[in-house]
């Protein structure tokens, strides 16, 4: 069972959790892009394979948005911080997961 490490509460089971979607995914600009590029964010998705940073929020818990770091084929959480810290985590582009 997939087991995420809240830097607040300790080791839950992803079922306190709600997740969030994809942390590397960018809103269009505000009023530039028109309505394809709106309905692409919203509606279209990648489905990695491997390491995918991710958000989640513990809302079972302590309530606070996650940054978790996930393989997406094993499900074996590597890194977690809170959201509003996490500007130090390693971002991977597309190509180098």
């Amino acid at each position: 069972m997939l087991r995420i490490e809240c830097p607040l509460c300790g080791e839950r089971p992803y079922t306190e959790y709600r997740y969030g979607g994809d942390a590397d995914k960018r809103r269009p600009m505000h009023g530039a892009g028109g309505i394809e590029a709106w309905h692409d964010h919203l509606f279209l998705f990648d489905n990695p394979k491997g390491p995918h940073r991710e958000f989640w929020q513990h809302v079972q818990g302590c309530r606070q948005w996650l940054l978790v770091v996930r393989d997406t084929a094993t499900n074996i959480v590597a890194e977690v911080a809170l959201a509003r810290d996490a500007r130090g985590m390693d971002r991977q582009g597309p190509g180098e997961r």
